[in-house]
């Protein structure tokens, strides 16, 4: 049985990945600060309550576990909040992940395997995105994968280590089996923000920016369940572990705007959703679209919650049952629809 340190797995894509692996066969060890994460997603594995960035706690995970594979989720990962403060980003997503990856080299784990994003792109040239797209960050969250991902490739070529790096795009959705979910504060998520207007726990949706170079105006974005991302972990890590280092996007390949996402959930919950337009955000493009050829051909891989709909119908059960037993309250004076899906 190998063992897996999963850092951040409190959180959402950490612990849906937890318990991919552990369905897998691996042994699962979870570190989580427990800042963003959740103590009762903790469901599969060990759990140790800590910093990465903790000398002494590692120097006690690693003395106590043998450690085949790392996967490392324990990021900060809120772009504007990244413009604002980029410091509080370097010394997390870089400096306290370089602690993390020294004590990996040094207690001889064969393989890091590293949870990455579309940001390493920045503006798209072409559509769909490549993983031989050209990399140009715009904030500093992107630049902070981009730049382990070069540090994971200089020590892979100095030091004997694997690394997998698996670049995703709109990660979305819940556990089908109910158990784990989404549950960010604060929420920046878009079906989730929206799953908030149809339980009526927030008075709208804001749409920021309604005239894009887009069929209707609004932003389109890839969307891929976090279970299919989960899966695509194990494959990559058997692959890695096999033969030779892996970078992959997650993606679905299809890509919907911001008005058809509404409309979906509308039709799905049978809500109304009420929309406000909103002004664009600074380096939001229109278009994000992923090509995941690569992982299809090399490894086999193939979403299996595809559709948008499935994707929304996993997360309405979860944010239904997260509600439970209060789920339908009434917010009180609903904000007058300036632009409504009918």
């Amino acid at each position: 049985m190998k063992t897996i340190l999963i850092t951040g797995g409190a959180g959402y894509i950490g612990s849906h990945t937890a318990k991919a692996f552990s369905k897998a066969g691996y042994r699962v060890i979870t570190i989580d600060n427990l800042i963003y994460g959740h103590k009762d997603f903790v469901k599969w594995g060990e759990f140790v309550k800590g910093d990465i960035g903790d000398i002494s706690l590692l120097e006690s995970v690693f003395l106590k576990y043998n450690i085949d594979v790392i996967s490392h989720f324990a990021a900060f990962a809120y772009v504007g909040e990244s413009v604002e403060n980029p410091q509080k980003y370097y010394e997390n997503n870089l400096s306290k992940a370089m602690i993390l990856l020294n004590y990996a080299v040094k207690n001889n784990v064969r393989l890091f395997q590293f949870s990455s994003s579309c940001t390493v792109y920045g503006e798209p040239k072409q559509i769909p995105i490549t993983e031989l797209h050209e990399e140009k960050p715009i904030s500093p969250y992107g630049k902070s994968k981009y730049f382990f991902e070069q540090i994971l490739r200089d020590y892979s070529n100095s030091y004997n280590i694997r690394y997998s790096i698996l670049r995703y795009f709109n990660a979305a959705g819940a556990d089908p089996d109910g158990e784990i979910g989404e549950d960010h504060t604060p929420e920046t998520h878009l079906i989730p923000l929206i799953l908030d207007v149809a339980a009526e726990k927030r008075a709208n949706i804001e749409i920021f920016g309604t005239d894009y170079n887009t069929p209707d105006g609004t932003c389109i974005r890839d969307y891929i369940h976090v279970t299919d991302i989960a899966n695509a972990h194990i494959l990559a890590a058997q692959k890695s572990l096999e033969s030779e280092n892996t970078i992959y996007n997650l993606g679905n390949g299809n890509g919907f705007s911001v008005i058809e996402v509404i409309d979906k959930i509308k039709k799905i919950t049978g809500k109304n959703i009420c929309t406000i337009k909103g002004k664009r955000r600074d380096g939001d493009p229109g278009k994000l679209i992923a090509s995941s050829a690569k992982i299809i051909s090399d490894l086999g891989w193939k979403p299996k919650y595809a559709s948008l709909d499935r994707i929304i119908e996993t997360a309405w059960e979860w944010h239904k049952k997260r509600y439970a037993p209060d789920y339908f309250l009434n917010i009180g004076k609903i904000l007058p629809c300036e632009y409504s899906i009918e």
